[in-house]
């Protein structure tokens, strides 16, 4: 026989269970911490993208798109840019009007009729909407207009260390234009990024380690430049 007591507490605990279970949905989409906004999923999205493509977590897309922008810029080393996209129009022309003249000689002798073979391709809707345009236009102006705000901040120099470290660098990398081009160091570039965060995930210890140490010294060199420097130390004291 049934407890009274337990029918009628019943209703409450599930009433009290369902709305837990609701609150925490509500909470789960739109306090979690791994989950993106509703606003910014796309950029969630794309970012997630570029981190799985350059964490190699598919071996293939990432050996593909590596190999192929390798394969360019070494190409863009050895020819002119003209001639490349020149070649790869050529590359790409070669291979669909093959496939396609392949497919028409297949139908033909087969007598069937399974139409464009790209007409999957041709009727997707590829326009861009103005709203996605001045979406693109608006994200872009964000980082233009920080780009502009530091360029004037260094360039009037808002802080003084800040302006000389730009012209350390600046300093440096006209050693580094007497020996690479810009061509070279894209290839550079592409290597480190593709090779850089997969070997710093694996040994993320050991050089978080040395970065440490590296970081102290860096701070405390600067912090006795500052201090010798005529005014910063004034600056920071008040």
């Amino acid at each position: 026989m049934a407890d009274p007591a337990a029918a009628t507490q019943s209703p409450s605990v599930s009433s009290s269970s369902s709305g837990a279970e609701s609150s925490a949905a509500g909470g789960g989409g739109g306090g979690s911490p791994g989950a993106c906004p509703a606003l910014g999923a796309k950029s969630c999205g794309s970012s997630c993208a570029v981190h799985d493509l350059i964490f190699w977590r598919d071996v293939k897309k990432t050996g593909f798109v590596f190999g192929t922008t390798l394969i360019m810029l070494l190409s863009l080393a050895a020819f002119s840019v003209i001639s490349v996209v020149s070649y790869l129009i050529l590359a790409l022309l070669s291979v669909t009007i093959s496939f396609r003249i392949y497919k028409s000689v297949i139908q033909a002798v087969q007598k069937s009729e399974e139409g464009h073979p790209f007409k999957a391709y041709l009727d997707v809707d590829i326009t861009l909407s103005s709203e996605a345009f001045h979406n693109y236009v608006n994200a872009a102006m964000v980082h233009i207009n920080r780009a502009l705000k530091l360029i004037i901040r260094l360039f009037l120099v808002e802080d003084l260390v800040d302006s000389l470290k730009l012209a350390v660098f600046m300093w440096l990398m006209t050693y580094v234009g007497a020996v690479f081009n810009g061509i070279t160091l894209l290839i550079l570039a592409e290597l480190l990024i593709f090779s850089v965060p997969i070997v710093y995930e694996k040994y993320k210890t050991q050089i978080d380690h040395y970065v440490g140490i590296a970081r102290d010294q860096t701070k405390s060199i600067v912090e006795k430049i500052q201090a010798k420097l005529p005014g910063i130390a004034k600056k920071k004291a008040e």
